[in-house]
């Protein structure tokens, strides 16, 4: 199992929160070769700011583990974190992100922003873009365009 692989698990989150009229994102926890936590954004269901797939699945990946410190883990996400998720991940210890597509109105990790990254903070990580990148744009795109209609 690769980056592909995982990042094709995270596209079935992707999908499920577009199913739900959720901006279709999603998120995936790994941890040697196993999947620890799975989610999707849920902010418009759960009425939940905080609601973005990559809180959700560090909030599961946490309890699942009873800690909060996620070293060993790799994040897969959809899209590049915001500057909240970002945040996260950094907060939680994770080891490395991988993400689909950039995102150049609110990324945190390369467009915007590099928290991950950031020598100011006492933890940074690894970093891996551009993982199955159009697949994670169409989703997007075709959710966004029929948004407009």
């Amino acid at each position: 199992m690769d980056d592909s692989y995982y990042m094709g698990l995270a596209l079935v989150e992707a999908r499920q929160a577009y199913d739900l009229g959720e901006v279709p994102i999603g998120a995936v926890l790994v941890i040697d070769q196993q999947v620890v936590a799975s989610a999707h954004n849920m902010r418009e269901i759960w009425h939940d700011a905080t609601a973005h797939a990559e809180v959700i699945a560090i909030r599961e990946a946490c309890k699942v583990l009873s800690r909060w410190r996620l070293t060993g883990a790799t994040l897969y996400v959809t899209i590049e974190p915001c500057p909240m998720c970002a945040g996260a991940i950094v907060m939680s210890r994770i080891d490395r992100l991988v993400y689909g597509s950039p995102d150049y109105k609110a990324g945190a990790v390369e467009s915007l922003f590099n928290v991950v990254q950031n020598p100011a903070l006492n933890h940074r990580l690894e970093v891996t873009s551009g993982v199955r990148a159009d697949e994670c744009t169409a989703i997007m795109k075709d959710f966004f365009r029929q948004r407009r209609k």
